[in-house]
């Protein structure tokens, strides 16, 4: 699940909600929903997400296929 994954990350990175949403420049709320699974990122929102947690976006993409 997506929000599973961007949630593993950020706590990987030690990174705190409110962190995360600093750094991706989104509501730490819009990273609650996510992580709870109530609602999906916007490819934008992704993005910045990626970005944030240096990863790559596809990886949040290979998560949902599994």
């Amino acid at each position: 699940m997506l929000g599973e994954k961007i949630k593993e990350l950020r706590q990987k990175k030690g990174l705190s909600q409110q962190k995360l949403s600093k750094l991706a420049n989104v509501p730490q709320s819009t990273i609650w929903y996510i992580e709870n699974g109530i609602s999906s990122p916007t490819l934008k929102t992704l993005e910045k997400l990626a970005r944030a947690l240096e990863v790559p976006v596809h990886e949040f993409v290979d998560s949902q296929n599994k």
